[in-house]
């Protein structure tokens, strides 16, 4: 029987019919500005993020970090919250190529406010680091894929553009809050600066991100982006697959939250789990019992199940499945099955 991958939506595989996407790509050298499948989804993506132009890089760590190096100077304090992707995932980038330091904030289900905002903003006093930017994470990840509420994230933004300073949204997982609320990702932005989006993971994209902004911020993006070695020549054939992503997979986003919640709802009566109600395509299990996640992991992965630890020390009790486009609800309930049958088992 085939593997349910269900470690993360970065799993996915192209289509068939990405593939031929891809394989029919009209290309030229990107870096002289000469692709124009490329141009095509960078102008999409624009429109899509209601921003007036967009940047396609290889990887979403390094759209944020290119915004962060964009929006900042070196000296400057980052505003994000304290599970955030950029301050516990990033490898320290903002400080090693920005030479900033991150200000961490508490949230609550990954979002913090914006009087949390007005109160941490340096003011104008020359020997205290001033506040450069602030980072929204929608959806956010470390939380189990909630979404920020609209009206937070206005609230944010209006407090940081008060004070001077920009907003960058970390948007990986945005298309999901859009499917999830209903309401555009153009809107649940809500003036930010700057957005970063995926296409590798619940679009099923091989590679790439797009970060999004004004003109004048992308040309400053794009030079970062060379200066970080993302500079890259006919890569048409891998925007295709964005291309291909955004017509024809945005909308089927809500079928992976849907079979997320199928699986809460079946693990839900189980002896020995706590789980909270997806927000979107993201699990979070907690381990009630005497059990370390790893060791759950382990014998799920022998029964041809894969799923990933979410946390270290005292959360080494979480687990985290993630669904995805190729996750079907056949895959999703025998997860849960398996899950139930090593739960019952001898010595958990």
């Amino acid at each position: 029987m085939a593997l349910i991958d269900l470690r993360s939506d970065t799993v996915t595989r192209p289509t068939p019919a990405m593939r031929a996407a891809m394989a029919a790509a009209a290309v030229g050298d990107d870096v002289y500005g000469e692709d124009p499948t490329t141009r095509a989804l960078e102008d999409m993506a624009a429109r899509l993020m209601g921003m007036e132009a967009a940047l396609f890089v290889p990887s979403g760590t390094m759209g944020n970090q290119i915004a962060v190096a964009c929006h900042t100077n070196p000296g400057d304090e980052v505003l994000l919250e304290a599970s955030s992707h950029i301050l516990q995932v990033e490898l320290g980038m903002m400080a090693r190529f920005s030479g900033v330091m991150p200000h961490p904030l508490v949230g609550v289900d990954g979002a913090f406010t914006a009087r949390q905002v007005e109160e941490a903003v340096r003011p104008d006093v020359y020997y205290l680091a001033p506040t450069g930017l602030v980072c929204v994470e929608n959806t956010h990840n470390a939380a189990g894929g909630t979404v920020w509420p609209r009206a937070r994230v206005e609230a944010v933004v209006a407090a940081a553009h008060a004070c001077g300073v920009p907003v960058h949204v970390d948007g990986a997982r945005i298309l999901n809050a859009q499917a999830a609320t209903g309401v555009a990702a153009r809107e649940l932005l809500a003036g930010a600066d700057s957005v970063m989006f995926c296409l590798s993971k619940g679009l099923g994209c091989p590679v790439g991100s797009l970060l999004c902004g004004s003109r004048r911020f992308v040309k400053s993006a794009r030079r970062v982006r060379k200066a970080l070695g993302g500079g890259m020549r006919q890569v048409g054939i891998l925007a295709a697959a964005g291309l291909y992503a955004l017509e024809h997979h945005v909308e089927r986003l809500a079928d992976d939250h849907v079979n997320a919640r199928v699986l809460a709802e079946e693990l839900g009566g189980l002896a020995g789990l706590r789980i909270s109600p997806p927000q979107t395509n993201i699990v979070l299990l907690e381990l009630t019992g005497d059990v370390a996640a790893a060791d759950v992991c382990a014998r799920l992965r022998a029964r041809g199940v894969l799923a990933s630890p979410a946390g270290a020390g005292a959360d080494r009790r979480r687990i985290r499945m993630v669904t995805h486009l190729d996750v079907d609800r056949a895959s999703v309930l025998r997860t849960a099955d398996l899950v139930a049958q090593e739960l019952r088992a001898p010595g958990v």
